[in-house]
Parts: structure tokens; C-alpha cells; sequence
């Protein structure tokens, strides 16, 4: 099968398109037939030198859609044939990957394999960080960070669906009108406007219940200043830097709490646990049409590169995936 690594760390450039063995899937494991993959930035760090976990794969690729064309011993909750959306150690790059198959989720009738490729990160994700640990609810207002990226329009219409508000910034004013389009109450355009500001103005000094975070850096402490009393804080990435200086009498005075995780990392077992919350919880959003993965653009294969610049040139409004012919 064709499958893409990295040669070496470094650029883009160093992806290769090579040929490697069809995986066959062990007990617990589905193969599957890829039709699309999501492009994420973990494959990005992986890319430049990152490591990867002792016994995973080097082909490139977290998330993949297709069909199951074989189980391993022990699955009994997959059939050949069936269409399906799954978290990944690593693989996706590829035309065929295996999967848990506690990993992995039903594709909704109507939505495509090229998007429901776009879905396990996103869904797991927003899932365990802004519903679990950001704990939101019905009535809450949220500050996305990052909102017109793959992840963070996820989330956007998740909160949405939940009944939350939702407060968006981004970077441009492309990527302002999509989650404009999107509903959003409040749209920023971070190098227009200050988000803390803003904020305030919005919900009249109260602030926000929960914030989702990507940027880190010097953007933790100002989100502070944005949170309401009892405020949740959930980092998913710190883009401009991991260390950070808080004033704790803010946190104590308002009660504030300091999340944050990391998907890979998860053990199988926490990672199945989050696959049946999304499937009972998630699912019917994304059957209704109420979330819909948002696509920037659908590359094949071959072009991964250009697909790693994308994201790291915050072009993207939305999903990035690479396409495999079928």
C-alpha cells in the first residue's frame, strides 16, 4: 500500500510518499480501507523530530474514515462493510490503517467519508476538554480561541448545540466571517480587537464561564481577566509558548480552575471510555446536521506537504484532509 512518513525530521518537504506492507489488524483491531485523513497539528510536530509512542507505526496520521475490511479476533461490534470514523495511534497516511476498534465510531447516513474524516480529533477533543473538564452547560458562555480551526469550529457548533454562547476569536477576516457564519454571538478578529475587552463589553463585566485555549503564552493570563467567577480555563495547546505567569490571587479571588490534557497519550481504555460518550452524546449532532465538520480543503495523498504548510501557515479556515483513491 502507499502510506506517507517522514524521511527525516524537518519541513514539509520531508515527506515521502513510500510503499509498505497492508497492517493486518490484531485482536481488538479493525483494517480499514481508508477513503480520507485528517491533518493535524501533532502530525506537524511529529514531522519535525517529536516522538512517537514505543510499538506506533512512523506513517504519519491520527484520524481516518473508511470501510472495515477485516476484524481481529475478539471484535464483535464491527462487520466488513461498515462505514466507519476512528481515532488512530498513527496510520491514517495511508491506504489501509488499523484501528482499535473501541476507537472507533459509525459514520452518520449522509455525511461524506472525506468529512466524517475530520471528526475522531475534533470529537474526542472537545469532547473530554470542554464538556468534561471545562464542564459546559446549557446557558454558559464559552471563549474560543483559535475558533476557525478544524478543532476549534468543532467546538464552536458543540458548545452551540449544548445551548452555550459562544464568544470566537481568530486571526483574519476570512476566518472572522466563517464563524460568523457559523452563529457565533461574538466574533474577534485578535489583531483588530482586544478579546479582553470585548469580552467584558459583551457579558457587561460578568465574563465567560469557560475558555478553550490554544495559545498559551501570554494569552492564559488575559483570558483570566475574561472569567467569570467559578470560571473553567481548558488548554489544548500553547502556540505561543508553554510557560506562562499567572497571578494566583486572581484564581483564588474568583474561584478560577487550570485545566488542560492531551489526546495521544490517553490510555485505550480512556480513549474507548470518551468513544462511547460521543457516540451517545455527539452522534445525533452530527446525524442532524446541527455539527458538521467544517473543510478547508481535501488533497490527496501525494500532496501531504502541501497539506502540513496549509496548517502551519494558519491558512486553514476549517479542516485540512489528504483523500486516498479508492
Amino acid at each position: 500500500m502507499k502510506a506517507v512518513i517522514a524521511r527525516e525530521p524537518g519541513g514539509p518537504e520531508m515527506l515521502a510518499l513510500v510503499q509498505r506492507e497492508v497492517p493486518t489488524p490484531a485482536a481488538g483491531e479493525v483494517l480499514i480501507r481508508v477513503a480520507a485523513a485528517g491533518v493535524n497539528r501533532p502530525d506537524l510536530m511529529q514531522r519535525n523530530g517529536a516522538p512517537i509512542p514505543p510499538g506506533v507505526t512512523d506513517v504519519l496520521g491520527l484520524e481516518a474514515a473508511g470501510v472495515v475490511v477485516a476484524v481481529g479476533s475478539g471484535v464483535d461490534e464491527w462487520v466488513v462493510g461498515e462505514r466507519v470514523m476512528a481515532l488512530l495511534n498513527g496510520g491514517g497516511y495511508a491506504e489501509y490503517c488499523v484501528a482499535q476498534a473501541a476507537h472507533c465510531l459509525p459514520v452518520p447516513v449522509g455525511l461524506s467519508l472525506e468529512s466524517a474524516a475530520g471528526v475522531p480529533e475534533a470529537a474526542f477533543t472537545v469532547w473530554h476538554n470542554l464538556f468534561e473538564l471545562g464542564r459546559l452547560r446549557s446557558g454558559d458562555t464559552v471563549l474560543i480561541h483559535g475558533a476557525a480551526s478544524g478543532v476549534g469550529s468543532f467546538a464552536v457548533q458543540c458548545a452551540h448545540a449544548a445551548g452555550a454562547r459562544v464568544i470566537a476569536t481568530a486571526g483574519s477576516p476570512q476566518k472572522v466571517a466563517m464563524l460568523q457564519a457559523l452563529g457565533v454571538w461574538r466574533a474577534i478578529d485578535r489583531h483588530v480587537e482586544d478579546f479582553v475587552c470585548v469580552v467584558n463589553d459583551c457579558t457587561d463585566g460578568r465574563g465567560v464561564e469557560v475558555v478553550l485555549d490554544n495559545v498559551g503564552g501570554p494569552y492564559v493570563a488575559r483570558n483570566l481577566a475574561t472569567m467569570a467567577m467559578g470560571g473553567r480555563h481548558v488548554s489544548l495547546s500553547f502556540l505561543q509558548g508553554a510557560n506562562i505567569d499567572l497571578d494566583l490571587q486572581v484564581l483564588m479571588r474568583k474561584n478560577l480552575s487550570l485545566t488542560s490534557s492531551t489526546l495521544r497519550p490517553k490510555s485505550h481504555a480512556e480513549k474507548a471510555r470518551l468513544a462511547v460518550c460521543i457516540r451517545s452524546r455527539m452522534l445525533p449532532w452530527l446525524a442532524s446536521g446541527l455539527v458538521a465538520p467544517q473543510l478547508h480543503a481535501q488533497l490527496p495523498l501525494s500532496q501531504a506537504a502541501d497539506a502540513h504548510r496549509l496548517l502551519e501557515a494558519n491558512a486553514n479556515v476549517g479542516k485540512v484532509v489528504l483523500t486516498v483513491a479508492q
